[in-house]
Order: C-alpha cells, then sequence, then structure tokens
C-alpha cells in the first residue's frame, strides 16, 4: 500500500483526528507494514529504531519470541474463555503478578486498557472509602476513553470534552523546573501546602483518592523530587483518601526498578498496570491490598470487559512477566537511562537549547528552550527535532502540557543494545543540530 491509497482510504473512511491532536496528519507519515526487535519497516523497507516503544506498549521489543509462542500455543488451544468460569492462563497471570508486587499489594483484576484500569481503580477507592472526589495532577494523563478518565486527565485539557465528571480537580505538578514556588529547600512542602488548601476548598463530598504517575509521562518526563510521594501520601491519608499509583508507563521495569513506587520508598493503596505488560496483547491490571478490595466489594465493587480475561492476553501477561525476569530487562533498564542520560548531557555541554534532561531508566525527556534563562519552552524546534529524527530513521515524539509541546520523548525498548541506544542518540545529535541550524537560516 502506498501513500497514495493511504491518503485515499483515511480520508473517505476514517473519522478524522483533530489538527492539533498529536495523531494528526498520520496520513502523511510512514506506513508501518512490520517490526523486528526494536526496529519498526514501513512499506517502502525503510527501518526505523523505535525509540517510542510503540505506543508505550512495546518496552520488550516487537514480536518477542516468549511472547510470540505464549500466543500460539493459546491460538492453539483457547484464546477466548467466558468469565463465568475461571481458565488457567487467568490463574496463573494472577500468582505470577501477585508474587511481583509490593507487599501489601496481593490483590488483581485484569481489565483490557489503560483506560479501562484508570476507572475502575477510581470506582475501587470510592467503595473502599465511601467518598467521591479525586484528586490528579495538572499535568496528568490518565486517559481518555471513559467519563472519568478524561475528567482527570489535565495535560491534554478537559475543556475539550465540554462536560468533567463531578468530582473531579487538580492540584499542582511538582515542577521544579518551571514552577514559581522553585528555588529553596521547601519546593515540596509549598507545593502540597497550597495544592491541599485548594483541594479542600474545592471538595463537594467526602474525598476518595488522589492519583499520580511515579514519572509523568505525556506531561513531558516529569520526575516528582525527592519527598514529595511520601509526604503526599501523608496528605492524603491523613484525609482518609487512598492513593492510586498509574503505573501504566512506568511499570514493570521501565524505570530501573520493577515498579516506579519503588525509587519513593511509597507502596500505592492500589495500582493499575498495563502497556507492556501484555508484551503486544491489550491488557490491564488493577492492584490493592486485600483490605482494600474486601471493603470495595462489601460495599458492592465490580469491574469487568467483555474480553478482559482472555486466555490469549493473559498467556501474553505471564510471557511478558517472564521476559522481563530471564532477560533482566530491569536492571537492563537503568542501565540504558545512565547511558542515555551521559549522552544527552554531553549533547547539552554546546547545544544551548537543551534547557532540561529528566528521566528514569527507558524512560527521559529532553526539554527544549528558546533560552535557558528565560526557559521560553521552544515548541517550533521540538516538532523539527522530531520531524527529523524520522527522516533519518529515529521515531521520538514531542511531549509537554499547557501549550507547551518542546520535550522530546525517548522511550527505547528495555531490549535495547549499547549499539542500539548509541546509533539513537547520534541521530538525536544530528537532528538537533540540523534543526537548530534550520531556524537559524530561516531567522537570517
Amino acid at each position: 500500500m502506498d501513500a497514495r491509497q493511504a491518503k485515499e482510504i483515511s480520508d473517505q473512511w476514517m473519522i478524522p483526528t483533530p489538527a492539533g491532536a498529536y495523531m494528526a496528519g498520520l496520513e502523511n507519515r510512514p506506513i508501518i507494514e512490520r517490526a523486528e526487535g526494536i526496529e519498526v519497516i514501513d512499506t517502502t523497507g525503510k527501518r526505523y529504531l523505535d525509540f517510542g516503544s510503540g505506543q508505550m506498549a512495546a518496552a520488550l521489543g516487537h514480536n518477542h519470541p516468549l511472547y510470540v509462542a505464549s500466543v500460539k500455543r493459546s491460538l492453539e488451544t483457547i484464546s477466548h474463555s467466558t468469565k463465568t468460569f475461571l481458565n488457567v492462563d487467568r490463574l496463573e497471570l494472577h500468582k505470577r503478578l501477585g508474587e511481583i508486587l509490593t507487599p501489601p499489594l496481593q490483590k488483581t483484576l485484569f481489565l483490557v486498557s489503560g483506560s479501562d484500569a484508570i476507572e475502575a481503580a477510581i470506582d475501587l477507592a470510592r467503595k473502599a472509602t465511601g467518598g467521591v472526589d479525586v484528586l490528579a495532577l495538572d499535568m496528568a494523563l490518565h486517559g481518555s476513553t471513559s467519563f472519568v478518565t478524561r475528567s482527570l486527565t489535565f495535560g491534554w485539557g478537559r475543556a475539550k470534552h465540554r462536560l468533567a465528571a463531578p468530582g473531579t480537580s487538580a492540584i499542582l505538578t511538582p515542577y521544579a523546573y518551571r514552577s514559581p514556588l522553585a528555588g529553596g529547600n521547601d519546593f515540596v512542602e509549598k507545593c502540597l501546602q497550597l495544592s491541599f488548601e485548594i483541594a479542600d476548598a474545592n471538595f463537594t463530598a467526602k474525598p476518595a483518592a488522589v492519583i499520580l504517575e511515579p514519572v509523568l509521562s505525556a506531561g513531558g518526563i516529569i520526575v516528582p523530587p525527592p519527598g514529595y510521594v511520601k509526604a503526599l501520601t501523608k496528605m492524603a491519608h491523613d484525609r482518609g483518601m487512598l492513593v492510586i499509583m498509574d503505573e501504566s508507563q512506568t511499570g514493570l521495569g521501565k524505570t530501573g526498578k520493577l515498579w516506579g513506587h519503588q525509587h519513593e520508598d511509597v507502596v500505592p493503596d492500589i495500582m493499575t498496570v498495563s502497556k507492556h505488560f501484555g508484551a503486544g496483547m491489550p491488557i490491564s491490571a488493577v492492584c490493592t491490598t486485600d483490605a482494600i478490595a474486601r471493603r470495595a466489594v462489601d460495599n458492592g465493587y465490580f469491574a469487568t470487559r467483555s474480553h478482559a480475561c482472555d486466555p490469549i492476553a493473559c498467556a501474553a501477561g505471564v510471557a511478558s512477566i517472564d521476559i522481563i525476569q530471564t532477560e533482566n530487562l530491569v536492571e537492563r533498564a537503568a542501565a540504558i537511562g545512565r547511558r542515555m542520560q551521559a549522552a544527552i548531557e554531553t549533547m547539552a555541554r554546546d547545544i544551548e537549547a537543551i534547557g532540561d534532561i529528566r528521566g528514569r531508566g527507558v524512560l527521559y525527556g529532553v526539554e527544549l528552550v528558546e533560552d535557558r534563562g528565560t526557559k521560553a519552552p521552544a515548541s517550533d524546534l521540538c516538532r523539527a527535532v522530531v520531524a527529523q529524527c524520522q527522516q533519518d530513521g529515529l521515531l521520538v515524539q514531542s511531549r509537554g502540557s499547557h501549550g507547551r509541546m518542546n520535550v522530546v520523548r525517548l522511550v527505547p525498548p528495555m531490549v535495547s543494545t549499547d549499539a542500539e541506544i548509541d546509533r539513537g542518540m547520534d541521530i538525536l545529535d544530528n537532528a538537533l543540530r540540523t534543526a537548530l541550524r534550520g531556524q537559524r537560516a530561516k531567522a537570517a
């Protein structure tokens, strides 16, 4: 299929994407035909290093042999099963996931997507506490497929949805690089004190939960400062609220620890898992403690989907855990992070447009600015860098929030070799310099 055919099909048959969305203009981009390892190949045969890990869900690489074997086995035995009976793969996945969760997390249920899991986690918190109000960070992304998840996704701007779910509101993101509260040792205290003063004034009922990502990914790869998550947890618990960790983009090794919350020495009350949990198949999980699960169920808690516990998806989940454990991918992610950090720091020595470098493990962001002093966001430059990377064979994305899209997000699969990481970093370096030269030529 060539570009002309793709445009004809998209123009005639696809619901279009809004011009400002990151998925806009799909018909003008390469058409992916297949993938091997950490590379994707388009219909012209051009290869790209996938430093976006697909839609953040190919952190184990594309078509890993163990994953393929598990799916093939399921296709030859049973791929779909009624949820009115247990199936062997589902039971195995409950056990395997439970064994690697941080105690006292141990109870799990399975759904299909990250948005599904968030919606179910919010309902779980409300049923367990009897509360209603839920807080999220003002640069957060927690999904967009339900009234609840899109109402807690502030980073994309929920105003475009016209309506927001009752009992949802925002607190400040601890974005030290840009926050007017930053600059002293009391940043965490000031950020949380102001956040909860406003939250307390806006609660419409008994509060139920606060939700956050260990690293805000779509919001611009924002890593909470030391002590923030622990202090937030205390303030939430003091109000009878549960803490929900959205580990869709940080869980299962991506940050260099098995779970992102382990960097903070905090165990959430509820946790969600998705993305590469299925190694390529759509499956997600809601995880909590036995006590919270029992309280919620006593109050009528129930969450499922028609394909939530399909054997084929559960088998893929087991394969994902097997791959992470047998190939030591948690440690590998940490090593990749150190390698990328060193490479980007080297670039920043003479590329003034690099304002900040943030991340953990394979989840990294390079914030581009017009001036390091003013920190004016360089969104146009970021778009040019992403386009140049694509032209040169590296797939990355721009990320940010509140009108800024000036962070280059790097998420190479955890199976990447040192040589592949170095090649990606060389392409990024060249793309930055090429885009800057292009800007200077236009200004001349």
